[in-house]
């Protein structure tokens, strides 16, 4: 069973920094990392994506803050967030795309259940 469980986050002050921890299990093959965050009522957008090739790329509004890094075995994946914005509040959520250990042949995405981050003015 695919399992993404985000820790970390909550209440920061802005200009403080902050890493949510996100837990993967259950895959054969990831091909694809990613954090993406939701504030109500907008759509949900992607702050860190790796690809298959293992290249990170950062939405512009994140990018020389927030640091994306994993482990070789892709069963944790650490977002830092430095330099944070009260426009940085949001639920981060993980998401991977890979082919699951059991059951159907994939690939498939997969998200957590995610993590607010609230940043302070």
């Amino acid at each position: 069973q695919v399992q993404l469980t985000e820790a970390g986050g909550g209440l920061v002050q802005a200009g403080g920094s902050v890493g949510v921890t996100c837990a993967i299990s259950g895959f054969n093959t990831i091909y694809s990392l990613g954090w993406y965050r939701q504030v109500p009522g907008k759509q949900r957008e992607a702050v860190a994506l790796e690809d298959s090739g293992n290249k990170i790329t950062y939405s512009d509004s994140v990018k020389g803050r927030f640091t994306m890094t994993r482990d070789n075995a892709k069963t944790t994946v650490l977002l830092q967030m430095n330099s944070l914005k009260p426009e940085d509040s949001a639920v981060y959520y993980c998401h991977a795309n890979g082919v699951p250990r059991t059951g159907s042949r994939g690939p498939f995405n997969f998200w957590g259940q995610g993590t607010q981050v609230t940043v302070s003015s």
